[in-house]
């Protein structure tokens, strides 16, 4: 597509300030960026906990089963909006407004209509997903009404979590992370309510969770529409993104030459968390319940490297389309800098409080025991994943999209899920064997990442997509 005429940013973009060093930006970007992901995890975390212990561990175990399967039931819609942020990024570092907004368009269009799709087919055969698993029967028919109600809002959710994705993609992540305190607050605040019942709500027990999100997501996605345009942003739903909301060919076909395999990665990504999640289903539900503990606390881990990834993409991007490649070699060092900084003193922290942190969600000491030796065995190669990360998202923000999602692919599908096999079925770890297949697999897909970006991406030239 040939790009419009470039309008007047309607603010400067940190990613293409050179007032300060690269690294200070990208600090200085990161910091809301991290805190609305720590803030997302929050509110899963306060759901799990509530559930664990106003309801009970069977209660914990049932909503743990059906991550996997959401995961990748909206995968596809996941990649899409990657795609677009990409786009909307190099056409903002280009100041050209009017194609963010046709960008912006073009995907809430297909995302919405997807997402209704998703949903449905989700909703329809959540038992049967559950069931093929090897669910525990203790806690089957509680997840699969669990399930049911979450897919049914994924078109909401992913409306709310685009429109986050535009945002930060223009270099603001400041409004998705005071959009995510409104949305963190509201359900601290009424997700118990849901779950026991107050002041004339009725008493959802488990599925309480899943409603207490729902309604956090609606609320935050009102105040969200309602501030942008009242500031009149260029990603206000008005009368102009409206005009947008219909499919272009060629922008969906770049759209979908970033955003596909993106989604195909994501998808086996989730495929292989469902393979580990049947190994785990086989040991039963207090192994299906260390699970979830273990990756409620993971993910506190996980969120900052992702979090410098996107921060490290959105600013290449934006240099890509501000014709300034060069800033590029000092945006990766800067970031995986900071990646190890950060991603380094957290797990140490972790390492410390690892039991403390459990105890939020087990109240079991035998069961504590056995979700901290699986931490112990994993926390600390998620430093390897947030580097890999940065080295996939750079290429990626570019164009390149097709080997470093095969490179991830074979990491997963190739390393982590063989290992966690063999050792978890084959030798007497048992259930401490599915655990070992992450740090085998963030070990590999790391040296590959990095061949392919220092010997091949490296030597590429780059230009605008849009």
């Amino acid at each position: 597509m040939t790009p419009g005429p470039a309008a007047p940013a309607r603010r400067t973009s940190i990613a293409l300030s050179d007032a300060r060093p690269i690294w200070q930006s990208l600090a200085i970007f990161l910091l809301p960026l991290t805190l609305s992901n720590l803030l997302q995890s929050l509110g899963q975390t306060a759901n799990s906990i509530y559930l664990g212990r106003l309801v009970g561990v069977d209660a914990l175990a049932a909503v743990s089963a059906i991550f996997p399967i959401v995961f990748f039931l909206i995968s596809f819609l996941i990649g899409l909006g990657a795609g677009s942020s990409v786009l909307i990024g190099q056409a903002f570092g280009a100041r050209d407004e009017e194609n963010v907004k046709r960008i912006a368009g073009t995907t809430i269009a297909l995302t919405v209509v997807l997402g209704i799709a998703v949903g449905a087919i989700g909703g329809a055969f959540a038992e049967p997903l559950l069931r093929a698993l090897g669910t525990p029967e203790n806690v089957l028919t509680a997840s699969a009404s669990y399930a049911r109600i979450t897919f049914f809002s994924i078109p909401l959710l992913f409306t709310y979590l685009t429109y986050t994705t535009f945002l930060r993609g223009t270099g603001d992540t400041r409004t998705p992370f005071f959009a995510l305190i409104l949305s963190t607050a509201l359900t601290f605040a009424l997700t118990p309510a849901f779950i026991v019942g107050f002041a004339g709500i009725p008493a959802f027990g488990t599925n309480g969770a899943a409603v207490g999100n729902i309604v956090s997501n609606a609320l935050s996605l009102a105040a969200l529409l309602g501030y942008l345009a009242v500031r009149r942003h260029p990603l206000a739903f008005d009368g102009r993104m409206i005009a947008n909301l219909r499919p272009r060919p060629k922008l969906v076909a770049t759209i979908a030459r970033i955003g596909v395999p993106t989604s195909i990665n994501l998808v086996m990504v989730s495929l292989s968390e469902i393979a580990v999640l049947a190994f785990v289903n086989r040991f039963g539900s207090t192994a299906l319940a260390a699970y979830g503990a273990v990756n409620q606390i993971v993910s506190y881990v996980q969120f900052p490297a992702i979090s410098i990834g996107i921060a490290a993409s959105i600013f290449s991007a934006q240099s890509i389309g501000a014709g300034r490649t060069d800033r590029i070699p000092t945006i990766v060092r800067s970031a995986v800098a900071l990646n190890y900084a950060i991603e380094g003193v957290l797990i140490v922290v972790v390492y410390a409080c690892s039991r403390a942190a459990i105890s939020l969600f087990i109240t079991s000491p035998q069961r504590v025991e056995i979700a901290h030796s699986l931490l112990t065995i994993t926390l600390w190669s998620y430093v390897l994943f947030g580097n890999s990360r940065i080295i996939s998202a750079i290429m990626i923000s570019s164009g390149t999209v097709i080997w470093p999602t095969l490179i991830s692919i074979f990491s997963i599908w190739a390393v982590e899920v063989p290992v966690a096999y063999v050792l978890s079925q084959h030798t007497p770890l048992g259930l401490r064997g599915v655990w070992y297949g992450y740090p085998a697999a963030f070990v590999a897909g790391l040296a590959m990442q990095l061949l392919y970006y220092r010997f091949v991406w490296k030597k590429k030239p780059f230009k605008r997509l849009v």
